[in-house]
């Protein structure tokens, strides 16, 4: 089920311990991964210090950009849920100085939605 998630692009929650030697090169020492999320091929990675957006590019996926957002620089963000006839749910990222969101991120009839948002306002507001 959890491929088919993947492909129908859901987000499901993804082994921290997978995700920590997957960034082993980006995260700082001492830096721990809190909860994941996979987006098909793309992560949505929450450590105790910043979010990280891991997006692999191409048909070969060697290109990955990572995006790195500390938590005190996320001023807001807004989750829209997804409808009858709009199937498309997001989430949105701004940060502090910005007029337009640094990310917009979408799901599928994706109930994980919930656990994303939740787990950005832990994260920003503890």
């Amino acid at each position: 089920m959890g491929l088919f998630n993947g492909l129908m692009d859901n987000a499901t929650q993804y082994s921290s311990k997978k995700a920590e030697e997957k960034l082993a090169d980006v995260l700082i020492p001492g830096e721990s991964v809190e909860i994941s999320f996979i987006l098909v091929r793309d992560l949505i990675v929450f450590t105790d210090k910043r979010l990280i957006l891991v997006d692999k590019q191409g048909v070969t996926a060697k290109k990955v950009e990572y995006k790195s957002i500390p938590y005190r620089s996320i001023s807001r963000f807004t989750v829209e849920t997804s409808g009858h006839f709009d199937l498309d749910a997001e989430l949105k990222i701004w940060i502090s100085g910005n007029l337009n969101p640094i990310e917009t991120l979408q799901f599928r009839k994706d109930k994980n939605i919930v656990a994303v948002q939740k787990a950005l306002a832990a994260a920003i507001l503890n």
